[in-house]
């Protein structure tokens, strides 16, 4: 097989060859990638928590009803749900970078929505508007995937999550700015609460004009050029194709079943702290504290994450997730007014996350062939946020009507079948590794469309 670099798309299909890479240019290519990518991710991370940190405030204002709060953010999980597939399918097509733009460009005329939303106090406008805005997220997440399709198999994890890890700058400056980024508008027919949502606009048309001129050669298009031919499935787009190739494989049930539960359990319990904290006498600059410690957490741990996932195994830091996850619902939920231990329990959420997200992660690009990848990666976004949107949904409705307590009680519970199946696998291990302990002695494979070893997920 001879290696070479992608070129543009054609009639006949992506990635055909152009010229052959040499194994002295890779390193340098991973480089140029992981350095775009990382860039991105700062501009995305300044505009995504602002929708984080203000649309429940905004849905309250607009809609006149506090059990309404929980579907600003909602909407905005749903949109990034709804978008995971036709973005997964044009990244098979064309590469990740035309579909990192287009979800920047959507993610960008969302923004515009919400602040004309609120200008004519539209409740539907203003969610149609944080649906388009959940497109931003929808960028954020597929760039860790985009992350690891040139590294190799036992640096996936440590590829994942120094892209995550990115996203800390701006995330944790985002909620921040926000006060005073709104008070820039005071006086205007754009209210403060809405004006960050402006400047996050602007923010996501500079990540896409970004990853529009930089992220050449395309990655994904570059791996498949790449990864060996013989035995490899035909490349699937469709949900059809993403769903057979996890039935396929136990170990990507299991990494399905971790990124979905992580990421539920964090927004069900994150989207409605904002709410809990008002209740308390918190004001928008402390809401904005808590909001950057708990991103913070999400991502400025991740390399930390990745580096456990490679070096113990994602089984480990999926059991690290369930614990932590659990740990910061009995902290957040029993904080009442105390302002302080709301914000230690939201950073532990965060850390919860990262190790969900990036163990989870990591095992999934594993556990299916490269030429299923972009399918099963879609279909874990689609997956991931179908869940987190009907979470966000119900938590809105649990704390109306029972407490912030007992939203943190359901957020735990919802662990219970990842912890099952974590521990499931963990006592399938020996067996497994004892029936091919001939297999264990081989070299690991150092194709970047290669997967790893079976036992790469201990």
């Amino acid at each position: 097989m001879t290696n070479t670099l992608d070129a543009p798309d054609t009639p006949n299909g992506p990635g055909r060859p152009a010229r052959p890479v040499t194994a002295a240019e890779l390193p340098g290519l991973r480089r140029r990638t992981s350095a775009v990518l990382m860039a991105s991710q700062i501009l995305g991370g300044l505009g995504v928590p602002i929708g984080i940190a203000l649309a429940p405030v905004l849905a309250t204002e607009v809609s006149g009803s506090e059990a309404l709060s929980g579907l600003a953010p909602t909407a905005s999980v749903t949109g990034t749900a709804l978008l995971s597939l036709p973005l997964a399918a044009l990244m098979t097509s064309r590469g990740r970078r035309p579909g990192l733009v287009l979800a920047y460009l959507i993610g960008a005329l969302g923004a515009g929505l919400v602040v004309l939303a609120t200008v004519v106090e539209s409740f539907p406008l203003l969610l149609l508007g944080m649906a388009g805005f959940g497109a931003g997220s929808s960028a954020n997440l597929q760039a860790r995937f985009a992350a690891a399709d040139l590294v190799e198999p036992d640096r996936r994890g440590r590829a994942i999550s120094t892209v995550i890890w990115a996203t800390t700058i701006g995330s944790v400056l985002g909620p921040n700015i926000a006060a005073p980024v709104g008070r820039v508008f005071r006086g205007t027919a754009i209210s403060e609460k809405a004006g960050p949502f402006f400047f996050a606009a602007g923010i996501f048309l500079l990540a896409a004009l970004v990853v529009w001129v930089l992220l050449r050669p395309d990655p994904l298009l570059t791996a498949r050029a790449l990864a060996p031919r013989d035995g490899e499935l035909p490349a699937g787009r469709s949900l059809r194709a993403g769903i057979a190739a996890v039935r396929a494989s136990a170990r990507a049930r299991l990494a399905l079943v971790t990124v979905t539960v992580s990421h539920t359990a964090m927004v069900s319990i994150m989207v409605m702290t904002p709410v809990d904290l008002g209740h308390h006498g918190a004001g928008l600059q402390l809401i904005g504290l808590v909001i950057s410690g708990h991103i913070a957490g999400m991502y400025a741990f991740s390399p930390v994450m990745g580096w456990l996932s490679d070096r113990f195994g994602r089984l480990t830091v999926i059991g690290l997730a369930v614990g932590l996850l659990s740990c910061a619902a009995l902290l957040a939920g029993t904080a009442g007014a105390d302002h302080g231990q709301t914000a230690a329990g939201l950073f532990v959420l965060g850390l919860g996350w990262s190790a969900g997200l990036v163990s989870g992660s990591a095992l999934l690009t594993d556990s299916v062939p490269q030429a299923a990848r972009a399918a099963v990666q879609g279909l874990s976004d689609l997956t991931m946020n179908t869940a987190a949107g009907i979470g966000g949904m119900i938590a809105g409705v649990v704390v109306a009507r029972a407490s912030y307590g007992w939203l943190n009680v359901v957020g735990a519970c919802l662990l219970l079948p990842m912890a099952a199946l974590a521990l499931r696998r963990a006592l399938a291990r020996p067996a497994a590794r004892t029936g091919t302990a001939a297999s264990a002695t081989a070299p690991a494979p150092t194709s970047p469309g290669a997967s790893a070893a079976p036992a790469s997920d201990t």
